[in-house]
């Protein structure tokens, strides 16, 4: 029976180009899951967007000689044109800039707020000495008070995973320009999170055997220290906050992290207007039916286990202090929240301003976008801090993808198409060639599976393990040396003409560039998996990009039996073999 799924990923801040530590987190891994959902026959909502509110945005502006919005507008374009070449297939891909957003945010306020979980308290705010602006608490570093690790942030501690105020830590000083930070007096709203201690603990405690255990484990630890959060800053970029005697202060703006995560539920509505049912949403934010699974990197777990269900839950009037609803009616908690770990690089944490790093937009034009997809896969950042290691991508792309799987598709359909020019029907069959086919269809349980429950190195390792199993089976076969005997080569190429076609379609959430082509090759007709597209959008007078899409197509999760008879086209290259020089030339742009 098919399912609404909602995939919520993780919002890019619009402060610069994003990296590739960053799409191992919350990029591809969402669309891996969401195209295989879709396969399956589920209704899948796909939404994200840029993160363009906050100090970071001000303080990047200010280097860059610009405005906040005309910042915003720059690196929102090229984060959304480079995930769009990336192959993530969003159904709707916005930002927080927009007049929607901006309601959205403001009514879950409200509605947080009548239900008496959001209160106003004077509190020692962070101030630069130097410009006199806020200091967000992510941007204030020092000693944990608690634990002594030397590298807290003012929100919490990654090290023991407590909450923390900028004030506690030991020693503090600004991640902007090393200042000692000042603390003056001013009064905020706090949203009530020990009113949630309750009911999170006993919504976490259902978790168990669902979640990956280092988040369900991470976020358990935290109840024990649950502190009222402030959600307003002094600063004049971001969402006005909707009270009588606020709304008119020009300084005083809602908390960035706030209304980014309250994006999901803005995005999902924006999206329902922009489909033509402005209801729509709601069969993903109300159906008790509706799974919703939220994609992003560890550091976020705070965010999306503990603070965006207690807003949900506070909203819904489902706290200690009770209440009812607001206006959109009673929300749905997240199902899952899917949490990848860090990846590095070549052993070092990734850095813009120490050119640690690699952006997405320069290594599309030097790689394939499938390259990346697949070894992000394989090898990032599933359950443990991977490092990515150019010999290790050089050694995969041209090990498992050119040589395995780009060998397999090539030489079948080449011999097939070089001595029948169509797909050949298959005559009597050796128990070589059904044990095969089983293998084949036998991988579509296993790796949906996997898939399902977001293990996507598995997941790949079980369809590669059936392109060996095929290539093995070719060579042992040797159908190119069978000269007097040509219904036993139809049999054979058939054989590997069906197995292509299966793992074309296991690998096509992974690999959707290159299974499209293989779709073609088969003599496939229409689409097979759609691929998202940049529309521009006219509002509020200003012209911006969105991502969008149809993915319906002809991909389904599910082994379908080759037609004899239908043309073969000549095989395209799927991927290109990398130079093994190409780990000195990237190791010395590094250094660089």
């Amino acid at each position: 029976m098919s399912q609404h799924i909602l995939t919520a990923v993780a919002w890019p801040y619009a402060n610069g180009p994003r990296h590739i530590g960053h799409v191992s987190g919350f990029g591809v891994p969402s669309d891996v899951f969401s195209r295989y959902q879709r396969m399956a026959g589920n209704k899948v909502l796909m939404v994200s967007g840029t993160d363009e509110h906050g100090t970071p945005i001000q303080v990047q502006a200010d280097k860059e000689g610009v405005t906040a919005r005309e910042l915003a507008d720059r690196y929102n374009r090229v984060i959304v044109e480079d995930l769009q070449a990336l192959g993530l297939s969003y159904d709707l891909f916005t930002r927080t800039t927009t007049a929607n957003h901006y309601a959205v945010a403001q009514e879950i306020f409200k509605g947080l707020h009548a239900n008496g979980y959001i209160f106003p308290k004077t509190t020692m705010g962070a101030i630069s000495p130097s410009t006199g602006r806020t200091l967000p608490d992510r941007y204030i570093e020092g000693t944990c008070p608690i634990c002594g690790y030397d590298g807290a942030r003012g929100d919490q501690c990654d090290n023991c995973g407590n909450q923390l105020d900028p004030i506690q830590l030991i020693n503090p000083v600004s991640r902007i320009n090393g200042e000692t930070p000042i603390f003056v007096e001013t009064e905020h709203f706090m949203l009530d999170l020990p009113a949630f201690a309750e009911v999170l603990g006993s919504w976490l405690q259902s978790k168990q055997g669902d979640w990956r255990p280092n988040v369900l484990k991470f976020s358990l630890n935290l109840l024990g220290d649950l502190q009222p959060r402030a959600i307003s800053r002094d600063l004049d970029w971001g969402v006005p906050i909707p009270l009588e005697g606020w709304n008119d202060q020009a300084n005083k703006r809602l908390y960035v992290w706030f209304d980014a995560v309250i994006g999901y539920l803005s995005a999902s509505i924006e999206w329902a207007r922009r489909s033509g049912d402005p209801d729509a949403w709601r069969q993903w934010w109300q159906n008790p039916e509706a799974r919703g699974y939220y994609f992003m990197g560890k550091d976020n777990i705070v965010f999306h286990a503990e603070i965006w269900p207690a807003m949900l839950l506070g909203y819904n009037g489902q706290g200690s202090r009770g209440g009812s609803p607001g206006s959109l009616g009673a929300l749905n908690l997240p199902s899952e929240v899917v949490s990848s770990e860090f990846l590095t690089m070549e052993g070092r944490k990734f850095s813009s301003s120490r050119q640690v790093v690699i952006y997405v937009r320069d290594f599309l034009a030097r790689y394939d976008a499938d390259a990346l997809r697949y070894y992000i896969a394989v090898a990032g950042p599933e359950n443990q801090d991977t490092d990515f290691t150019w010999s290790e991508f050089v050694n995969r792309n041209n090990g498992e993808l050119v040589a395995a799987w780009g060998n397999l598709v090539n030489r079948s359909i080449s011999m097939a198409a070089k001595n029948f020019g169509v797909i050949p029907e298959a005559g009597d069959l050796t128990d070589a060639d059904r044990a095969l086919l089983a293998r084949s269809r036998a991988a579509f349980p296993k790796v949906g599976a996997e898939l399902a429950r977001s293990r996507f190195k598995n997941a790949a390792t079980e369809a590669f393990d059936v392109v060996r199993e095929a290539n093995r089976y070719l060579a042992e076969q040797e159908p190119w040396k069978i000269k007097d005997d040509p219904e036993r080569v139809k049999s054979i190429l058939h054989v590997a003409l069906q197995v292509v076609d299966d793992v074309k379609t296991l690998l096509t959430p992974f690999l959707p560039t290159s299974s499209n082509k293989i779709y073609a090759m088969l003599g496939g007709t229409g689409v097979w998996s759609g691929m998202p597209e940049v529309r521009e959008v006219d509002e509020e007078n200003r012209t911006y990009p969105i991502i969008t899409g149809s993915y319906e197509g002809a991909a389904r999760w599910e082994h379908s039996p080759l037609k004899a008879g239908l043309p073969l086209a000549p095989p395209a290259r799927l991927f290109a073999k990398l130079d093994p020089k190409v780990v000195d030339e990237e190791l010395a742009r590094l250094e660089g």
